[in-house]
């Protein structure tokens, strides 16, 4: 069942609904060059506590969506839903809501939004009852024809429920006149473009599907014979399951009661990674196309270290996405890491009052200066990335004011010049500081000695590529050279798009 309002208590509904309203200007504000997590999914089949082990792998996946989390199941005779706006923990760490969720198969989705507005008919997995049975989905990415489907499927006399891009596959799948389920599936899964990792669930079948270029990742595991899917190896830790592999790009992989069956129905292509799972998205205690990202961000941090090195007394890193890149700065320098800035993990929407006097200290609210680390001395700081400058201008004023002689500030990936369409929260190029402003231009409006960014070539030899080779690239990064590796249809259409929602709107 979905989370209804209590009609009982509007007044306190109206009221937390306003202090959520309230306090999303000055949370991005605070996270003002933190690019926003895309989507986890996860999926099980056969284990008689299928919803509670899901919801422990959604906590694990937490990372990837903090605004809503669901969960479906089928117990053999009927789907059960689960869906609320929050965190895992609110929701499914209760136990009646796990009773709620009876069966040996379920789906889960957490949620942040690319496409579609933070509403609960919004949030995954999306459920539909089909000609052939009820048909449940997840989905990870972003699909770059999307809003053209979705005209097309409306004009056709679909009606749809929610605005996010995930429910034109429910609508192609029902629309197909395959005679079996996972040929409609396939069917479907060839009308799109743009990235996905989907978990999906029938009746009789727990399905996943990767997109050919293999942009979102999905990984295979397995709890004492009973398979997983999942989009990082964090949530199989989390459960005590075996890593089993990767699922191929392109490839849909079936389980039912028969066993399981692999299905490559896409020419192969290529791979084309994200890059961003290695530089900010996954967790670091995850294994991504067979690379540890905890390693990765550290050798992102040493080959800045050989590309952009000033003479220091510290390495402090922006907590928490650049402390591995950080570790691997001083190793390789042989200067010393230090906790220069202090995380405040506890800061929330519902109790911030965004007056201008708050606001001022917004930025204080998240990070604090470590004085007696910094004091007298000069630092550099790391970070994974950059995105328009708002944060980082206010960090390194924190440093200056706590006493730090020297701020260089180095970013451990290549400047962001191009948006994303795949899943990634970004503004358009106009928003990207680096793709409006020259280094200097950007080194003086942050406010640093110095500023640096890790090179695209640099960044390919840290993932052990001999270097970057423009006409072949192994990854998604696009973000860095413009390069596409997908057409971009619902970019060229004369119709106006609904922007992505972004944490980048300018603090007023």
């Amino acid at each position: 069942m979905d989370a209804m309002q209590n009609p009982s208590d509007p007044a306190g509904q109206l009221d937390l609904n306003l202090d959520l309203n309230l306090g999303i200007e000055l949370q991005d504000d605070l996270e003002g060059d933190t690019l926003r997590e895309e989507c986890g999914v996860f999926g099980i089949f056969g284990h008689p506590e299928a919803a509670a082990i899901t919801a422990l792998g959604l906590h694990a996946l937490q990372h990837r969506g903090q605004e809503a989390a669901g969960i479906v199941s089928f117990d053999g005779s009927r789907f059960h839903s689960e869906r609320r706006l929050g965190l895992v923990g609110d929701t499914f760490s209760r136990r009646e809501v796990i009773e709620r969720l009876p069966g040996s198969m379920a789906v889960g989705h957490v949620r942040y939004s690319t496409t579609g507005a933070t509403i609960l008919r919004n949030v995954q997995p999306l459920f539909a009852e089909l000609n052939a049975g009820g048909f449940a989905v997840g989905h990870n990415g972003n699909l770059t024809n999307g809003l053209t489907l979705r005209r097309e499927l409306v004009k056709g006399g679909a009606m749809m429920q929610s605005t996010t891009d995930t429910e034109v596959i429910l609508h192609l799948v029902a629309q197909s006149r395959r005679a079996r389920f996972v040929d409609r599936f396939i069917e479907a899964l060839k009308a799109l473009e743009g990235a996905y990792s989907l978990v999906a669930l029938t009746n009789k079948k727990l399905i996943g599907a990767r997109d050919p270029l293999g942009i979102r990742p999905l990984v295979l595991g397995d709890l004492d014979g009973h398979p997983i899917l999942t989009s990082e190896t964090c949530a199989l830790d989390m459960i005590g399951a075996k890593y089993v592999r990767d699922v191929d790009p392109g490839e849909i992989l079936v389980f039912d009661e028969e066993g399981a069956h692999s299905h490559k129905p896409f020419p192969p292509r290529p791979p084309r990674p994200c890059i961003f799972e290695y530089i900010y998205f996954s967790r670091p205690d995850s294994i991504v196309g067979g690379r540890s990202v905890y390693e990765v961000r550290k050798a992102f941090g040493a080959q800045l270290a050989r590309e952009s090195h000033v003479e220091v007394d510290v390495v402090v890193p922006v907590p928490d996405s650049g402390v591995p890149a950080a570790i691997g700065y001083s190793q390789y320098s042989g200067v010393p890491f230090e906790l220069g800035i202090i995380r405040n993990h506890y800061v929330g929407r519902t109790f911030i009052q965004p007056t201008q006097s708050v606001r001022e200290l917004g930025v204080r609210m998240k990070h604090s200066a470590n004085r007696a680390a910094i004091e007298g001395k000069r630092i550099i700081l790391i970070d994974d990335s950059l995105v328009r400058g708002t944060t980082s201008k206010k960090i390194v004023r924190m440093m200056r004011d706590a006493g730090a002689r020297e701020v260089h500030f180095r970013l451990a990936s290549p400047p962001i010049l191009y948006p994303d369409y795949y899943g990634i929260d970004l503004p358009d190029r106009g928003g990207l500081l680096a793709a409006t402003h020259s280094l200097e231009e950007m080194r003086d409006i942050i406010g640093a000695d110095s500023l640096a960014f890790l090179s695209i070539d640099g960044m390919y030899r840290a993932m052990g590529e001999p270097g970057w080779d423009p006409a072949n690239p192994k990854f998604s990064d696009h973000c860095f050279t413009g390069a596409y590796p997908t057409h971009l249809t619902d970019q060229t259409q004369v119709e106006p798009q609904p922007r992505q929602l972004s944490l980048l709107a300018e603090a007023s």
